[in-house]
């Protein structure tokens, strides 16, 4: 059996081109493995359909234009040239005639080509679509060898990279300039506005990826700043930023929550690991914010501690035990979990006086370590004082009190692309124009963002008036 398929065009006056045939497939004997198209055809057909497609509407582009708008008179040719497309069905090759200029026209030109005019882009915007989604979800060598073995076409990890670099720059470049302050308006303006639908809870934690530097084989490492916004009944949204890098770590925040309904008079709650770099992010955003230290941070700093305590023999000094210790510790943990802050800095620091004291009489190598990490934590709590609520008030009254759902952002935005089996190394530049693509991805916004660039991309989903003809 022999199956010829043929595509016929309807002009827009209503008239049909003639058949072209466009592939040809024989079938012998029904058998599993040879029901319906194979992935070669598949890729044939596709390639075939999209050259024939592609040289029609370029016939018809050129047809229209090749006449003076004013005189109404036929363009003299000069020449023509080659025009090379890279489509998602296949690198396509088009004719592009080249006209002298009408004498009535008011123009400094004396030639130009209407179809490279408009086809100033070499890649159609489906094809960096697809490529830099992909490429934002996998290696680039992955995403490279995947869009080979489905589609009709050649890509390689260079310009998945180059292409992804491109339209994240894009982006960056429509975002606004960093403000010191982004509240707007007064009290009254705000009363008036309309009600919102609940508080927003946005997490911030940050992550490491290994950094590459061609000068320097030990670069070390270079912190990623990821965060989740959560409004009542909106969708969350995730958002990240390489620190020291980027210069409008404030802007990008405010925006990820504008694009969710942040209103003035909206309760805005901030909670974060009270590090150095994420401290001042969460300020001026909103009138109406609250801004806490997270308890897993400094419960997992506790239980540090707590370790060290237990690598202790029981008797440390005269009457002094490692059950007192531990018991200290436990007291300190108790009085910052119902936020006892007039209590809990001088416990921590007569600890570390106590410490201190046993670290001249008993010769135990584990009681630095342990003075070391008190000391480091009487400073972070010190630091963070302001931000230390009543957690068991929050907690009993089903308040949030943690950053564990930041956890599984961290994972989802950093490790599985950046860190993990991976094993890259990257540039501060590459992490931070990858990560705004990566986020936009996960949060399904990137196909609105080509929209915005391609208003006419979104028709490419509606059905065109084409006909194919199985003879």
């Amino acid at each position: 059996m022999k199956i010829r398929i043929q595509m016929i065009i309807e002009e827009d006056d209503g008239q049909l081109t003639p058949p072209t045939e466009i592939f040809t497939l024989e079938r012998d004997t029904l058998q599993l493995e040879t029901l319906g198209l194979c992935l070669e055809e598949s890729r044939q057909l596709l390639f075939n359909l999209q050259e024939k497609l592609t040289e029609q509407q370029a016939n018809v582009f050129v047809a229209q234009h090749q006449h003076c708008p004013g005189c109404q008179r036929t363009y003299s040719r000069k020449g023509w040239h080659h025009l090379r497309l890279h489509t998602l069905f296949g690198e396509l090759t088009l004719t592009s005639p080249r006209f002298y200029a009408c004498s009535c026209e008011n123009t400094k030109r004396s030639s130009f080509s209407p179809l490279a005019q408009r086809l100033q882009e070499r890649n159609t915007p489906e094809l960096l679509y697809l490529q830099t989604k992909w490429a934002a979800l996998m290696p680039y060598d992955v995403t490279s060898k995947l869009l080979e073995e489905i589609l009709p076409i050649e890509v390689s990890p260079t310009s998945l990279r180059r292409h992804l670099k491109k339209t994240a720059e894009r982006c960056e470049q429509e975002l606004g300039d960093e403000q010191l302050c982004y509240i707007e308006g007064s009290p009254a303006e705000w009363d008036e506005l309309p009600d919102t639908d609940g508080p927003m809870t946005v997490g911030l934690d940050g992550g490491y990826i290994h950094l590459r530097d061609e000068h320097n084989r030990k670069a070390g490492s270079v912190e990623v700043i990821v965060g989740k916004s959560i409004p009542c009944e909106a969708q969350a949204k995730c958002f990240g930023f390489v620190s020291g890098y980027d210069e409008k770590p404030r802007r990008r925040i405010f925006e990820t929550l504008k694009s969710q309904g942040l209103q003035m008079n909206q309760s805005l709650l901030f909670l974060s690991d009270g590090g150095d770099t994420v401290r001042n992010l969460q300020f001026y955003l909103s009138p109406h914010s609250e801004h806490l230290l997270d308890w897993f941070h400094i419960t997992m700093r506790l239980t540090v501690m707590q370790q060290m305590v237990k690598g202790l023999p029981e008797k440390l000094w005269e009457n002094y035990t490692r059950t007192r210790l531990a018991e200290q510790l436990d007291q300190i943990k108790w009085l910052l979990w119902h936020g006892n802050l007039f209590r809990a800095l001088p416990t921590i620091t007569h600890l570390c006086d106590i410490l201190d004291m046993l670290q001249e009489e008993c010769p135990f190598p584990n009681i630095p370590k342990l003075l070391k990490a008190v000391s480091e934590f009487d400073s972070y709590i010190t630091a963070n004082r302001d931000f230390i609520p009543n957690y068991g008030d929050r907690y009993r009254y089903g308040e949030i009190i943690s950053t564990a759902f930041v956890e599984s952002t961290v994972n989802q935005v950093i490790s599985k692309r950046f860190v993990k089996k991976q094993q890259m190394r990257w540039t501060k530049r590459g992490a931070h124009l990858l990560l705004q693509v990566r986020v936009k991805v996960l949060n399904n916004e990137w196909r609105t963002t080509f929209t915005r660039w391609y208003p006419h991309m979104q028709r490419s989903q509606e059905p065109e008036r084409l006909a194919l003809k199985v003879a």
